[in-house]
């Protein structure tokens, strides 16, 4: 059953479709026209207007969505720039929805990493930690102005004790109670979100081990994948993948809502500078990179490769 390609494929137990694949894009306030992000080859920090025409190449391709990610001209400590209306984010989550209307799912990362000038995924308190409860409050106002811009999905990746409740709660009360939640439910501290440092422009000093998850927890991530179905997830999310594909096999085995997994930055970035030292072949590890993560138990897969690999299936 290995001796051709279409036997190979006959006898295939998984399978990757573009509508299964969804692509991270990063939105910069101020910009003329898109800024190549060094760490990440072939990623751009994209305009409004460049956006749209992403947006519309991903409906095309038949991807399943598009994760937007937004940077502010301006940071303040509370992340203000959130829950504008008018802020780069939700700017970019209307101009979407107005370009590729219900053909793509157009997704929102609802965190504050990006909007504050300390770089942490929530506000502050007096001795400088996060503090969880007055985090909760920013997320639900952030929840309401993102489903207003046209989210379909939030994706709440700050990992706050009780975000999903207080955003499901919140989302209920302003009438947007259609939109989804994805839960970045077992996000571990990881050293390879260091390229989405450089494309979000992160003003982080110090780390976030004291609310993302220890590497080396498998349970934990479980567990907590279980909480937030308790509290109203309606997707889950195991990241980065690659190296917890044992946390995401058991994650999506337990789950009774669709289990979802990030191939990072860093994930990406390793095949690309490999591959440009001519060490791996570049497309071959796209491929088993995300059918692997495929096959571990991810229903959907967000990756930078999104629209090439999606180019490549069809």
């Amino acid at each position: 059953m290995r001796r051709t390609p279409a036997l190979r494929r006959l006898a295939a137990e998984t399978r990757v479709h573009p509508a299964e694949l969804i692509l991270p894009v990063f939105v910069r306030e101020g910009l003329t026209e898109p800024r190549p992000i060094a760490a990440m080859p072939g990623v751009v920090q994209h305009t409004l207007d460049s956006v749209r025409e992403v947006a519309s190449a991903a409906a095309a391709a038949g991807l399943g969505g598009i994760m937007l990610f937004g940077v502010p001209a301006v940071r303040d400590a509370a992340g203000s720039a959130a829950d504008d209306p008018e802020g780069i984010l939700n700017r970019a989550l209307t101009a979407v929805r107005a370009e590729a209307g219900d053909a793509l799912v157009a997704q929102a990362d609802l965190c504050l990493d990006e909007f504050t000038d300390h770089g942490h995924c929530g506000v502050l308190d007096g001795d400088g930690g996060v503090d969880n409860d007055a985090t909760l409050a920013r997320y639900e106002a952030i929840a309401v102005a993102q489903a207003r811009a046209g989210a379909a999905v939030l994706g709440l990746s700050g990992m706050m004790d009780g975000q999903v409740a207080a955003v499901r709660g919140a989302l209920d009360r302003a009438g947007h109670a259609d939109t989804a939640i994805l839960a970045y439910s077992a996000k571990y501290a990881s050293a390879f979100y260091g390229p989405f440092r450089e494309a979000v422009d992160s003003q982080l000093s110090g780390n976030r081990r004291g609310y993302q998850q220890d590497p080396a927890n498998r349970r934990e991530g479980v567990r907590e994948s279980a909480l937030d179905v308790a509290e109203g997830a309606d997707i889950v999310m195991v990241k980065p993948a690659s190296n917890y594909l044992d946390v995401l096999a058991e994650v999506a085995a337990a789950s009774p809502v669709p289990t979802w997994a990030y191939q990072v930055s860093g994930e990406a970035a390793m095949i690309e500078a490999a591959a440009t030292n001519g060490w791996i072949d570049r497309r071959g590890a796209i491929e088993e990179s995300v059918v692997s993560i495929r096959r571990a138990g991810a229903e959907a897969v967000l990756t930078y490769f999104a629209l090439e690999l999606a180019g490549w299936l069809r």
